[in-house]
């Protein structure tokens, strides 16, 4: 098996959601290991990106261990990403200049649908 993300360690008002592939995890997780899912974020070397780039306003949690072989992951369209937590969904859009750097590294990024 490859990659696992860390699996929040605690499931109080301290969990946040990257705003890109929606991975949950606990702030001081995001600032100690970053996003497993979107290292060229930069979390783990600069804790005001994990204030950027994630939020603890989300809905729902989802716990996948074999995304690509999970018809929930692929509905939720994180088939590709690692085993871990991740929300259903987040209200808030990823800031642009991190919109910017998803498309220099080629990654996609889906903004949130309008509620």
């Amino acid at each position: 098996m490859g990659t696992v993300a860390q699996i929040p360690t605690s499931f109080g008002h301290e969990l946040r959601a990257c705003l890109r592939c929606r991975l949950v995890k606990t702030y001081d997780q995001f600032r100690e290991s970053g996003c497993e899912n979107c290292p060229f974020f930069n979390m783990d070397k600069d804790q005001e990106r994990v204030v950027e780039c994630t939020t603890p306003n989300f809905t729902g949690i989802i716990s996948v261990m074999e995304p690509s072989r999970s018809w929930a992951a692929r509905w939720l369209r994180i088939g590709r990403f690692v085993p871990g937590c991740y929300t259903l969904a987040v209200s808030e859009a990823l800031p642009e200049e991190f919109q910017l750097i998803c498309e220099e590294e080629r990654v996609q990024y889906v903004p949130p649908k309008r509620l």
